[in-house]
Protein backbone atom coordinates (compact mmCIF):
# COMPACT_ATOMS: atom_id res chain seq x y z
CA UNK A 1 0.00 0.00 0.00
CA UNK A 2 1.21 3.80 -1.23
CA UNK A 3 1.92 5.60 2.05
CA UNK A 4 0.48 8.96 2.79
CA UNK A 5 2.84 12.08 3.19
CA UNK A 6 2.04 12.29 6.82
CA UNK A 7 3.04 9.03 7.48
CA UNK A 8 6.60 7.21 7.22
CA UNK A 9 8.27 3.52 8.22
CA UNK A 10 10.42 3.20 11.49
CA UNK A 11 12.27 0.61 12.49
CA UNK A 12 10.07 -2.82 13.38
CA UNK A 13 8.07 -1.95 9.92
CA UNK A 14 5.42 0.20 11.76
CA UNK A 15 3.70 2.77 10.48
CA UNK A 16 3.34 6.24 12.42
CA UNK A 17 1.36 9.09 11.56
CA UNK A 18 3.18 12.56 11.70
CA UNK A 19 1.85 13.78 15.17
CA UNK A 20 2.67 10.58 16.80
CA UNK A 21 6.04 11.18 15.31
CA UNK A 22 6.25 14.46 17.10
CA UNK A 23 5.29 13.03 20.32
CA UNK A 24 8.15 10.55 20.18
CA UNK A 25 10.41 12.83 19.14
CA UNK A 26 9.67 14.95 22.36
CA UNK A 27 9.43 11.92 24.45
CA UNK A 28 13.50 11.39 23.60
CA UNK A 29 14.09 14.71 23.40
CA UNK A 30 12.27 16.88 26.17
CA UNK A 31 15.09 18.37 27.40
CA UNK A 32 15.95 19.70 24.42
CA UNK A 33 12.68 20.99 23.61
CA UNK A 34 12.88 22.34 27.25
CA UNK A 35 15.80 24.49 26.78
CA UNK A 36 14.49 26.01 23.27
CA UNK A 37 11.56 26.97 25.16
CA UNK A 38 12.83 30.46 27.00
CA UNK A 39 14.09 31.19 23.01
CA UNK A 40 11.11 30.68 21.41
CA UNK A 41 9.09 32.57 23.94
CA UNK A 42 11.42 35.30 23.28
CA UNK A 43 11.30 35.47 20.09
CA UNK A 44 6.94 35.16 19.97
CA UNK A 45 6.58 38.03 22.70
CA UNK A 46 9.50 40.61 21.72
CA UNK A 47 9.80 39.89 17.99
CA UNK A 48 6.49 38.44 16.42
CA UNK A 49 4.00 40.11 18.99
CA UNK A 50 5.04 43.67 18.10
CA UNK A 51 4.75 42.91 14.52
CA UNK A 52 0.51 43.35 15.12
CA UNK A 53 1.20 46.92 15.95
CA UNK A 54 2.36 47.65 12.21
CA UNK A 55 -1.43 48.20 11.50
CA UNK A 56 -1.19 51.68 13.15
CA UNK A 57 1.24 52.88 10.29
CA UNK A 58 -1.96 52.63 8.14
CA UNK A 59 -4.61 54.17 10.66
CA UNK A 60 -4.50 57.67 12.34
CA UNK A 61 -3.64 55.90 14.99
CA UNK A 62 -5.57 57.02 18.85
CA UNK A 63 -4.41 55.52 22.03
CA UNK A 64 -7.79 56.36 23.77
CA UNK A 65 -9.98 54.91 20.77
CA UNK A 66 -7.65 51.89 20.76
CA UNK A 67 -6.99 49.57 17.22
CA UNK A 68 -10.45 49.04 16.22
CA UNK A 69 -11.51 52.39 17.11
CA UNK A 70 -8.49 54.37 14.91
CA UNK A 71 -9.57 55.67 11.53
CA UNK A 72 -7.52 53.59 8.84
CA UNK A 73 -5.89 56.52 6.21
CA UNK A 74 -4.24 53.38 4.16
CA UNK A 75 -0.95 55.22 3.05
CA UNK A 76 -1.24 58.89 4.01
CA UNK A 77 2.10 59.29 6.63
CA UNK A 78 3.91 56.99 4.19
CA UNK A 79 3.15 59.81 1.18
CA UNK A 80 3.76 62.81 3.38
CA UNK A 81 7.38 61.25 4.79
CA UNK A 82 8.30 60.49 1.29
CA UNK A 83 7.15 64.50 0.74
CA UNK A 84 8.58 65.72 3.70
CA UNK A 85 11.22 68.34 3.77
CA UNK A 86 13.50 65.92 5.64
CA UNK A 87 13.29 62.96 3.84
CA UNK A 88 15.65 63.61 1.75
CA UNK A 89 18.47 64.34 4.42
CA UNK A 90 17.47 61.50 6.29
CA UNK A 91 18.09 59.24 3.34
CA UNK A 92 21.33 60.78 2.62
CA UNK A 93 22.70 60.61 6.49
CA UNK A 94 21.75 57.05 6.92
CA UNK A 95 23.01 55.64 3.74
CA UNK A 96 26.04 57.85 4.44
CA UNK A 97 26.67 56.31 8.19
CA UNK A 98 25.73 53.27 6.97
CA UNK A 99 27.84 52.69 4.08
CA UNK A 100 30.82 54.48 6.17
CA UNK A 101 30.36 51.27 8.24
CA UNK A 102 29.89 49.27 5.84
CA UNK A 103 33.62 49.90 4.27
CA UNK A 104 35.10 49.25 7.67
CA UNK A 105 33.79 45.59 7.04
CA UNK A 106 37.32 44.29 7.00
CA UNK A 107 38.84 45.40 10.13
CA UNK A 108 37.47 42.73 12.11
CA UNK A 109 38.41 40.06 9.21
CA UNK A 110 42.16 41.68 9.09
CA UNK A 111 42.37 41.42 13.41
CA UNK A 112 41.17 38.18 13.06
CA UNK A 113 43.90 36.96 10.45
CA UNK A 114 46.60 39.03 12.28
CA UNK A 115 45.86 37.50 15.48
CA UNK A 116 45.90 33.84 14.16
CA UNK A 117 49.05 34.63 12.77
CA UNK A 118 50.96 35.39 16.35
CA UNK A 119 53.54 32.63 17.17
CA UNK A 120 52.79 33.61 21.19
CA UNK A 121 49.35 32.00 22.23
CA UNK A 122 49.75 33.94 25.58
CA UNK A 123 50.47 37.37 23.68
CA UNK A 124 47.41 36.70 21.31
CA UNK A 125 45.16 36.01 24.51
CA UNK A 126 45.78 39.13 25.87
CA UNK A 127 45.02 40.91 22.64
CA UNK A 128 41.95 39.35 22.09
CA UNK A 129 40.98 40.45 25.88
CA UNK A 130 41.87 43.76 25.39
CA UNK A 131 39.83 44.10 21.97
CA UNK A 132 36.94 42.35 23.18
CA UNK A 133 36.47 45.07 25.98
CA UNK A 134 35.14 47.88 24.56
CA UNK A 135 32.29 45.91 23.14
CA UNK A 136 30.84 45.06 27.29
CA UNK A 137 31.01 48.83 27.91
CA UNK A 138 27.22 50.38 28.06
CA UNK A 139 27.18 52.53 24.47
CA UNK A 140 25.74 55.82 27.38
CA UNK A 141 29.34 55.21 28.88
CA UNK A 142 31.30 55.10 25.41
CA UNK A 143 29.49 58.32 24.25
CA UNK A 144 30.28 60.07 27.68
CA UNK A 145 33.53 59.03 26.78
CA UNK A 146 33.99 60.39 23.38
CA UNK A 147 32.09 63.12 24.21
CA UNK A 148 35.30 64.14 27.12
CA UNK A 149 37.64 63.37 24.68
CA UNK A 150 36.64 65.53 21.39
CA UNK A 151 35.29 68.50 23.90
CA UNK A 152 37.46 71.50 24.50
CA UNK A 153 39.55 70.37 26.63
CA UNK A 154 39.37 66.43 25.91
CA UNK A 155 42.67 64.71 25.23
CA UNK A 156 41.78 64.02 21.31
CA UNK A 157 41.44 67.73 20.97
CA UNK A 158 44.35 68.74 22.37
CA UNK A 159 46.46 66.22 20.29
CA UNK A 160 44.81 67.53 17.19
CA UNK A 161 45.70 70.94 18.36
CA UNK A 162 49.13 70.34 18.65
CA UNK A 163 49.96 68.29 15.28
CA UNK A 164 47.33 70.28 13.19
CA UNK A 165 46.66 73.63 15.30
CA UNK A 166 42.97 73.39 15.06
CA UNK A 167 41.03 74.96 17.16
CA UNK A 168 40.29 73.82 20.85
CA UNK A 169 36.74 73.65 20.72
CA UNK A 170 34.35 70.69 20.83
CA UNK A 171 34.66 68.72 17.75
CA UNK A 172 31.16 67.63 17.71
CA UNK A 173 30.14 71.04 17.73
CA UNK A 174 30.94 70.99 13.78
CA UNK A 175 29.31 68.65 11.57
CA UNK A 176 31.89 67.40 9.62
CA UNK A 177 33.59 66.27 12.24
CA UNK A 178 30.51 63.41 13.45
CA UNK A 179 30.71 60.85 10.49
CA UNK A 180 35.10 60.27 11.13
CA UNK A 181 34.04 60.55 14.67
CA UNK A 182 31.14 57.55 14.76
CA UNK A 183 32.78 55.35 12.61
CA UNK A 184 36.08 55.24 14.20
CA UNK A 185 34.54 54.80 17.76
CA UNK A 186 32.46 52.35 16.14
CA UNK A 187 35.48 50.27 15.01
CA UNK A 188 37.14 50.50 18.35
CA UNK A 189 34.16 49.22 20.09
CA UNK A 190 33.59 46.00 17.93
CA UNK A 191 36.57 45.11 16.25
CA UNK A 192 37.12 42.64 18.60
CA UNK A 193 33.96 41.08 19.83
CA UNK A 194 33.09 40.63 15.21
CA UNK A 195 36.51 39.20 14.89
CA UNK A 196 35.10 35.73 17.07
CA UNK A 197 33.18 34.31 14.38
CA UNK A 198 36.49 34.34 12.09
CA UNK A 199 38.76 33.40 14.53
CA UNK A 200 36.41 30.12 14.98
CA UNK A 201 36.20 29.57 11.15
CA UNK A 202 40.03 29.71 11.08
CA UNK A 203 40.39 27.33 13.89
CA UNK A 204 37.86 24.62 11.70
CA UNK A 205 40.58 24.98 8.50
CA UNK A 206 42.05 21.49 8.03
CA UNK A 207 45.73 22.00 8.96
CA UNK A 208 46.44 19.54 6.02
CA UNK A 209 45.88 22.30 3.73
CA UNK A 210 48.48 24.25 5.24
CA UNK A 211 50.98 21.41 5.50
CA UNK A 212 50.14 20.60 1.83
CA UNK A 213 51.04 24.25 0.46
CA UNK A 214 54.04 24.41 2.92
CA UNK A 215 55.05 21.12 0.66
CA UNK A 216 54.07 23.08 -2.78
CA UNK A 217 57.01 26.07 -1.26
CA UNK A 218 54.39 28.32 -0.36
CA UNK A 219 55.20 30.65 2.29
CA UNK A 220 53.41 32.56 5.28
CA UNK A 221 51.89 34.96 2.90
CA UNK A 222 50.74 32.72 0.26
CA UNK A 223 49.16 30.33 2.60
CA UNK A 224 47.15 32.88 3.76
CA UNK A 225 46.16 33.69 0.56
CA UNK A 226 45.62 30.74 -0.91
CA UNK A 227 44.40 28.89 2.12
CA UNK A 228 43.17 30.80 4.38
CA UNK A 229 41.40 33.33 3.16
CA UNK A 230 39.11 30.78 0.68
CA UNK A 231 38.65 29.18 3.78
CA UNK A 232 37.06 31.98 5.08
CA UNK A 233 35.13 32.85 2.28
CA UNK A 234 31.34 31.21 3.44
CA UNK A 235 31.69 33.01 6.54
CA UNK A 236 32.64 36.49 5.28
CA UNK A 237 29.75 35.97 2.65
CA UNK A 238 26.76 35.44 5.40
CA UNK A 239 27.98 37.78 7.84
CA UNK A 240 28.13 40.83 4.76
CA UNK A 241 24.53 39.38 3.60
CA UNK A 242 23.64 40.05 7.05
CA UNK A 243 25.23 43.61 7.79
CA UNK A 244 23.68 44.69 4.55
CA UNK A 245 20.30 43.75 6.13
CA UNK A 246 21.50 46.29 9.03
CA UNK A 247 22.55 49.31 6.32
CA UNK A 248 19.32 51.22 7.29
CA UNK A 249 19.43 50.14 11.28
CA UNK A 250 22.07 53.04 12.24
CA UNK A 251 21.81 52.69 16.04
CA UNK A 252 19.73 55.73 17.28
CA UNK A 253 21.19 55.11 20.58
CA UNK A 254 24.52 56.25 19.64
CA UNK A 255 23.76 59.04 17.06
CA UNK A 256 21.30 60.55 19.69
CA UNK A 257 23.92 60.52 22.17
CA UNK A 258 26.60 62.08 19.93
CA UNK A 259 24.42 64.70 17.83
CA UNK A 260 23.12 68.02 19.01
CA UNK A 261 20.95 70.43 16.69
CA UNK A 262 23.62 71.95 15.34
CA UNK A 263 24.68 68.94 13.55
CA UNK A 264 20.92 67.72 12.63
CA UNK A 265 22.21 68.27 8.70
CA UNK A 266 24.85 65.63 9.18
CA UNK A 267 23.83 63.31 12.03
CA UNK A 268 20.15 63.11 11.57
CA UNK A 269 19.20 59.81 10.48
CA UNK A 270 15.76 57.95 9.82
CA UNK A 271 15.86 55.84 13.51
CA UNK A 272 16.38 59.11 15.84
CA UNK A 273 13.85 60.84 13.94
CA UNK A 274 11.45 57.82 14.49
CA UNK A 275 12.16 58.44 18.21
CA UNK A 276 11.68 62.39 18.02
CA UNK A 277 7.96 62.00 16.18
CA UNK A 278 6.78 58.86 18.21
CA UNK A 279 8.15 59.68 21.24
CA UNK A 280 8.47 63.15 21.91
CA UNK A 281 5.76 64.82 19.35
CA UNK A 282 3.33 61.37 19.82
CA UNK A 283 2.94 60.77 16.26
CA UNK A 284 2.50 57.28 16.74
CA UNK A 285 1.25 56.49 13.38
CA UNK A 286 3.44 57.95 11.38
CA UNK A 287 6.37 57.16 13.26
CA UNK A 288 5.24 53.66 12.85
CA UNK A 289 5.13 53.94 8.91
CA UNK A 290 8.90 55.52 8.67
CA UNK A 291 9.93 52.82 11.05
CA UNK A 292 8.09 50.26 8.77
CA UNK A 293 9.71 52.04 5.68
CA UNK A 294 12.90 51.40 6.69
CA UNK A 295 12.30 47.59 7.71
CA UNK A 296 10.93 46.56 4.07
CA UNK A 297 13.77 48.77 2.56
CA UNK A 298 16.17 46.52 4.70
CA UNK A 299 14.85 42.92 3.85
CA UNK A 300 14.77 44.33 0.33
CA UNK A 301 18.57 44.72 0.45
CA UNK A 302 19.16 41.19 2.42
CA UNK A 303 16.52 39.47 -0.51
CA UNK A 304 18.96 40.82 -3.01
CA UNK A 305 22.32 40.32 -1.35
CA UNK A 306 21.47 36.90 -1.05
CA UNK A 307 20.06 36.36 -4.21
CA UNK A 308 23.75 38.02 -5.90
CA UNK A 309 25.51 35.79 -3.09
CA UNK A 310 23.66 32.24 -4.52
CA UNK A 311 24.37 33.20 -7.97
CA UNK A 312 28.05 33.97 -7.88
CA UNK A 313 29.16 31.97 -5.44
CA UNK A 314 26.75 29.60 -3.99
CA UNK A 315 26.87 30.65 -0.59
CA UNK A 316 23.80 31.94 0.88
CA UNK A 317 21.81 32.04 3.78
CA UNK A 318 18.60 30.21 2.65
Amino acid sequence: MKKTKTQKLIAGGKTLSWKERVVRDFHHNWMLYLMMTPVILYYLVFKFGPMFGVSIAFMDYKPAKGFLGSQWVGFKHFINFFTNYYFGRLMLNTVRISVCSLLTFPAPIILALLLNELKSPRFAKWTQTITYIPHFISTVVICGIIVKLTSSTGGITAILHTIFGIEKESLLNHSENFLPIYVLSGIWQSIGWSSIIYLSALAGIDQELYDAAKVDGAGRLKQVLYVTIPCLIPTIIIMLILKMGNIFDVGYEKVMLLYNPSIYNTADVINTYVYRKGMIDAQYSYSAAVGLFNSVVSLFLVTVTNKISKKVSGNSLW
